[in-house]
This record gives structure tokens, C-alpha cells and sequence, in this order.
């Protein structure tokens, strides 16, 4: 297939006008003026922008199904506030609707999985937005273990567990002393029983797997870092609120955040710094971030919506398309396969009118690994 006369935005590089050819699942060309070859099907862009398929780093897509309550509610498993054996590819309903909407809206691909209720809730899955079998959508079947920090926790479990913050950090601290002292011993060559919690954290002490840590005030986003730091873990710092507030020590830190959602009442205290403005100050620090619905909070299908707001509050046309294509790809580490058209990614590319911040852009066709899904 080859997209021909184009406005190619590959978000790597400068736009430009030409053609982008793919071949199966995989972009093979682009260039101008690129010649068809013998029986290749030929899609005349003329006047149309061409862009990356979205990507959504943080959202419960397929978690929470529309027009449904408890029966379709596989967010937060609220048993205890330490679950980190479960995994969000277990609780996925890809055929729900809000799929299909984020899809024929351009979004492409995401990372959905449990809740913040839970310190320690689970594992996310990444998955493109087409097919029927999770299995078969699936990029990263555990692309993170979800923790979180702040009121939620305390909210769920506060006739139980849970009273302090100081608790939500005591519990994690503990789980990850567990599982280092675990691990020891099963490299000792000791008769260790299994654990089912502790070998669903090992890939997070081995670094092989990112906390992806729930945190709105600027007091938790420091206790996630701290954290972080005493135990040498890769972490996203997920919602950053207060982000604008302790933009020095997230800079130092090193970690990437993924801010929002903006597009929501403020619910509870700790979202009273909640502003479409907090993306230029993490973008004008030099942080990678990337934008979130975190979906279903806003609707999926709105995440160049918000990509917009941010614009119209500062942050530069290129920075808000990045922050919903390639960025969350490096976050969620699979930028070789999505985020920017370039050679030899997915060919996951959108069909537009006009700008993807401009609400009037119409999507005219979605492509999904090279196959044409709305």
C-alpha cells in the first residue's frame, strides 16, 4: 500500500509532503514521489495530514465496560491493598465499545490495567485497539506493575488497613523487602515456597518492569521518588498534579511523568492543582511526558482533545502531538514498534482532515499494522 502526496507528520522529523509505503505490518518507504509498484494499492492523500496512531500510557480501557456497573467493572480488585499478582490481561474486554471509539478516533494503542486503589494493584497490559483476543492485541503483556500514593488508598481501605499516607509507603516498603529477601534466598539455592505476589514483583526489583506509581500531590510524587531511589527501581510518575510545584526535584529524579487528567471537575483535594498549563512547565524542564486520559475518567477518543487544551495554555503544537504519540511509546518502551512514522515500525497511521489538536479534524481512515480499521 502506498499513501501517496501526503502532509506526512512522522514526529521524528520536520513534516513534509510526499509518501509513506507499507508493506504487510510494517512501513517499508517514505520519501517523495515514491513510484508504485506492480499491483500495489494506491491511496491519493491529497489535501490529508498523515499521522502516527496515537498512544495512550496510562488509561483502564477495557477495564470498566460502558453501560454497565459492577458486572463490567474489573478495575480495582478492593480485596487488599496489596495485589500485585494480578494482571489487567486477565480483566480486558477488548470488544467493549470504548474500544472501538478510542480506535475509529485514532488511538491506536494503549496501556490499560488496574486501578489506584490498591498500594499495589496489579499489572498493566499493552495492547493495540483492534481484534477480539487480548492475547492477540497484546505488544507487552506486563508492561507495568501498578502502585499508588494519597487519598485513594486511604479512602478504600481506611476502616482496615490503611490510616496514613506513612502506611501506604510502609506497605510497599515491606512487599519490596519481602521479595528482595525472596529472591536471595531462591539464589541461594534454598527450598523457598512459592510466592505468587513476590514473583509478580521480581521483574520490578530486577528492573525489567516500571512502578507505575498513581500520584497527584507534590508530597506523594516525593515519596514515590524517594522510594524509587532507596530501592533502585524504574518508575513513571503517573498523574504529577502538583507536578509544576516540584518541577526541580522531578527533573533530578530522572523519571518520566504522564500528566493528567486534566479534563475532569476537581473531585477531591488533592487535585486542587489540576491545569491544562502543568505540561509546557514539565515540557519547558526537559522531562519526558506524555499526555493521559486515563480513561475512562475522560473518554478515550478525547486524548487530542486534551493534547489541544495543553496547547492553548502554552506547550508547542509539536510537543502536544508528541506527547500523545512517540512519548508515551518511550515510556511504555516500545518506540522500535510505535509512536512516529518511520521505517520499519507498525504501520499504525491515521488518516486527518486537518490538525489532530483542531476539534473540526476529521479521522478519515485508521490503520492498524497495516490494515485499514476505520
Amino acid at each position: 500500500m502506498l499513501f501517496k502526496n501526503a502532509h506526512v507528520f512522522p514526529v521524528e522529523t520536520d513534516p513534509f509532503v510526499g509518501d509513506v509505503r507499507v508493506t504487510g505490518k510494517k512501513i517499508t518507504g517514505i520519501g517523495v514521489d515514491l513510484q508504485p509498484e506492480q499491483g500495489e494499492e494506491v491511496v491519493d492523500c491529497t489535501g490529508f495530514r498523515l499521522y502516527p496512531g496515537m498512544v495512550e500510557a496510562h488509561c483502564h480501557l477495557g477495564m470498566e465496560e460502558s453501560s454497565i456497573r459492577s458486572e463490567g467493572d474489573d478495575v480495582n480488585e478492593m480485596s487488599d491493598p496489596l495485589t500485585p499478582q494480578v494482571r489487567g490481561i486477565d480483566g480486558c474486554y477488548p470488544r467493549d465499545e470504548s474500544v472501538a471509539n478510542a480506535r475509529k478516533a485514532g488511538v491506536t494503542c494503549v496501556a490499560a490495567g488496574p486501578g489506584s486503589a490498591n498500594v499495589v494493584g496489579g499489572t498493566f497490559v499493552c495492547y493495540k485497539t483492534f481484534g477480539d483476543c487480548i492475547d492477540d492485541m497484546a505488544i507487552v503483556e506486563n508492561v507495568a506493575m501498578k502502585a499508588a500514593f494519597g487519598e485513594n488508598p486511604k479512602r478504600v481501605y481506611q476502616d482496615s488497613k490503611i490510616k496514613t499516607r506513612m502506611n501506604i509507603a510502609a506497605l510497599l516498603r515491606n512487599l519490596l523487602f519481602k521479595t528482595r529477601e525472596y529472591m536471595e534466598k531462591k539464589a541461594a539455592g534454598n527450598d523457598v515456597p512459592f510466592n505468587i505476589q513476590y514473583e509478580a514483583m521480581i521483574p520490578v526489583l530486577e528492573k525489567k518492569m516500571p512502578l507505575k506509581c498513581h500520584a497527584h500531590r507534590s508530597d506523594d510524587i516525593l515519596t514515590v521518588i524517594r522510594i524509587a531511589k532507596e530501592f533502585d527501581l524504574d518508575v513513571t510518575l503517573d498523574h504529577v498534579t502538583d507536578g509544576a510545584v516540584i518541577v526541580d526535584q522531578i527533573k533530578k529524579s530522572g523519571y518520566p511523568c504522564i500528566v493528567g487528567p486534566s479534563l475532569t471537575h476537581k473531585s477531591k483535594y488533592e487535585l486542587q492543582s489540576k491545569s491544562f498549563k502543568t505540561p509546557k512547565v514539565i515540557h519547558d524542564a526537559g522531562i519526558l511526558f506524555s499526555i493521559t486520559t486515563d480513561s475512562p475518567v475522560v473518554p478515550q477518543e478525547y486524548l487530542p482533545l486534551c493534547a489541544a487544551l495543553a496547547h492553548k495554555e502554552g506547550l508547542p503544537e509539536p510537543a502536544c502531538i508528541e506527547a500523545i504519540t512517540l512519548s508515551p511509546a518511550k515510556i511504555l518502551k516500545i518506540d522500535d514498534r510505535v509512536g512516529s512514522i518511520r521505517i520499519g515500525k507498525d504501520a499504525d497511521l491515521i488518516l486527518c482532515s486537518a490538525s489532530l489538536l483542531d476539534p473540526q479534524n476529521e479521522i478519515k481512515a485508521v490503520f492498524i499494522d497495516g490494515q485499514k480499521v476505520a
